[in-house]
């Protein structure tokens, strides 16, 4: 269900508010437990409650009373009862999570800001902010942007990873929400990314199609990898420009798989540089010696349809990133 890829799955449709009654459209749920599932998404809401509304029948699953344990499916829609009350750390007024929000992050985000209308916020997602609070980061992107928007029901339209930076779409309405899934799903909307990977890429490797597929490390980590039973996962790759020690690619998706270009890149024999999860430990040195601490991944640009016309939306690459392809050359 959940995205922090390169790519861009739809995850949740959240028709109500967040305090009413809400129905949620479980996506890419790889068989995860209903109280997992939860603890997830009711960020700040305690695992007692969670597991109450379980036990009550006041969280339900196509209609029905479930167990804790009961594994979710593609298309499960998961009804979650009104929690005025409970703390919500994204909009508890007087919050922990309050305090660490500052100034200074709110008005370097309103400054991020790339389009807005009554609709929709396009913002330039700083490398390094997370979209979301939970796993024990505090706050993220939409947290903050609902500090500066109080007045309007934000919601994710996708996500990105934590370390990626660039184009981020945030729903101000319920209708342009599930259109913009809508988009995602049927392969509408258009992604181009801008990455570093290590080495000579091949120029005959232009389109990559291995099939990825989610699994958990020992620890509890989420990692992806390349495996016959995966999902189909399609990246297309060309080349901008060659270095000594790397190059710079153009990535255009056609399916937004987690961490696609991420491992697409790595099963090419050319990973990502700053890549922490899938770069080889001697690159990840050789990424640190050079003096780069950023993975060097951006969402340059989405084109979607809005409001009846192409909308071409555009994040320039970050200065960080530019003296990384510096070091590589």
């Amino acid at each position: 269900m959940n995205v922090d890829s390169n790519g861009d799955e739809p995850g949740l449709e959240v028709p109500t508010g967040r305090t009413g009654v809400r129905q949620l459209i479980v996506a890419d749920a790889d068989g995860q437990r209903i109280d997992n599932f939860l603890v997830r998404e009711l960020r700040g809401i305690p695992r007692s409650r969670i597991y109450r509304m379980l036990r009550t029948g006041e969280v339900r699953v196509n209609g029905g009373r479930v167990k804790p344990t009961h594994r979710l499916c593609d298309g499960d829609r998961v009804r979650v009862p009104p929690l005025q009350g409970v703390r919500d750390l994204d909009t508890a007024p007087g919050s922990a999570q309050a305090a660490f929000i500052g100034a200074e992050l709110l008005a370097r985000l309103e400054r991020a800001i790339l389009h807005e209308d009554e609709g929709l916020i396009a913002l330039d997602k700083p490398a390094g902010l997370p979209v979301h609070g939970g796993s024990g980061v505090s706050f993220g992107a939409i947290e903050a942007l609902r500090r500066l928007r109080p007045d309007d029901d934000l919601q994710l339209v996708h996500r990105l990873d934590r370390d990626t930076s660039g184009c981020l779409l945030v729903a101000k309405s319920r209708t342009l929400l599930l259109e913009l899934h809508r988009a995602l799903r049927e392969r509408e909307v258009k992604k181009r990314y801008d990455a570093l990977v290590f080495g000579q890429w091949p120029r005959r490797t232009v389109s990559v199609q291995l099939p990825l597929q989610k699994f958990v490390l020992g620890s509890g980590e989420r990692r992806v990898r390349v495996a016959e039973g995966g999902k189909p996962s399609r990246t297309d790759f060309a080349i901008r420009t060659s270095g000594a020690r790397g190059c710079w690619l153009e990535a255009r998706l056609h399916t937004g798989r987690t961490h696609q270009i991420r491992v697409h890149a790595q099963a090419s024999g050319h990973p990502v540089v700053g890549d922490e999860k899938y770069a080889h430990p001697d690159q990840q040195q050789l990424a640190h010696s050079l003096g780069i601490r950023r993975l060097c991944l951006h969402a340059a640009e989405l084109v979607i349809v809005h409001h009846g016309a192409r909308l071409r939306l555009a994040a320039p690459v970050p200065e960080d990133f530019e003296r990384a392809w510096r070091a590589l050359t």
